[in-house]
């Protein structure tokens, strides 16, 4: 019997921004859970500020889950979202 193909799960992490100590948050998510995904396509926007950074996909495939909400504040390394990479 043949098992399932597992497909490789990559996680979305925001970046070090070099606005040192100003506080980040997540505006607003493009992409809804379950929404699929070309790299490079933006999926969420934070906000610091006045300022707005957009995170792309880092693969090809589905986004599987948000795990920030709109609103909430997020850190350097932190884990915004996952992703199933298209095979």
């Amino acid at each position: 019997m043949d098992r399932p193909a597992v497909r490789r799960r990559v996680p979305l992490v925001v970046p070090e921004c070099g606005l040192g100590d100003v506080p980040l948050a997540v505006s607003l998510w493009l992409v809804p859970a379950g929404g699929v995904v070309l790299a490079g396509d933006r999926v969420v926007e934070l906000v610091s500020g006045g300022v707005t950074i957009d995170l792309e996909a880092p693969v090809s495939g589905r986004l599987v889950s948000q795990l920030v909400e709109e609103d909430e504040p997020v850190t350097a390394g932190m884990v915004a979202a996952e992703f199933e990479a298209a095979e």
